[in-house]
């Protein structure tokens, strides 16, 4: 396949070694908008986009892609708050986006675990679930898109807690604590704990490298080629 790498970062480099390891080729490097105009007649040649950019230009290229119906998969996070515009256009106009808030097939095995975890802890209530994740310095949003994927699959089995929010120091009763922490060059850490007076449950998942992530989008540009619609990880490890 030709793809375009959208965000030439540590993330962007990893996916053009895995890229070329698995015998594609690159077509285009996009990492600021000028660089679209510039490449559009390369950009158009593409079978598919990888994005691993910023948060505040992620959905601006999620579009720009839809212009020259480019399928693209989308590793960024912090973007979502414009996913319902994203999302109908998608639909409407038939394009190709695979997103996901992480794209490595440990930590998709983790959800599932969190999932399985939270099923089996959330009738005893002297258990109090709270998340905490580690990354780098450099990482622009806070709490981690991953981080909220795991909140957003413990939430609906504790009627009790209203929503998420990002530990300050304070006790809330009525909120699942995310504690984000930012150091060195962490590649991503994440840990569910269950507390309670007597005892204390925790899974983790902790990235050595940023090889899981970048094999994950190219494998994902790869199962996309020839759909159209919205594709996350669930999709693909079915």
């Amino acid at each position: 396949m030709k793809i375009i790498l959208s965000g030439y970062g540590r993330m962007g480099k990893e996916v053009e070694n895995i890229a070329l390891e698995r015998h594609h080729t690159i077509a285009a490097i996009i990492d600021q908008p000028s660089d679209f105009v510039r490449q559009i007649d390369k950009i158009r040649q593409a079978d598919v986009a990888i994005d691993f950019s910023l948060p505040s230009a992620a959905a601006d290229n999620i579009l720009r892609f839809f212009d020259v119906n480019i399928p693209i998969v989308v590793g960024t996070t912090g973007w979502q708050d414009r996913f319902q515009e994203i999302e109908q256009r998608c639909i409407t106009e038939h394009k190709s986006l695979f997103w996901s808030s992480n794209m490595s097939l440990g930590v998709n095995l983790f959800f599932q675990l969190n999932r399985q975890l939270a099923d089996l802890l959330h009738s005893y209530e002297h258990y109090t679930p709270s998340i905490e994740e580690t990354h780098h310095i450099h990482k622009k949003d806070a709490p981690s898109g991953t981080a909220l994927m795991l909140a957003n699959d413990i939430l609906p089995l504790y009627p009790k807690l209203s929503d998420w929010k990002l530990a300050d120091g304070d006790l809330h009763a009525d909120r699942l604590m995310i504690q984000s922490i930012r150091k060195g060059e962490v590649v991503g850490e994440h840990k569910v704990c269950y507390h309670s007076e007597i005892d204390e449950i925790e899974i983790r998942h902790t990235a050595f490298n940023r090889k899981g992530f970048a094999l994950g989008a190219v494998v994902a540009a790869e199962w996309l080629h020839g759909k159209t619609g919205i594709f996350n990880m669930n999709d693909l490890l079915k």
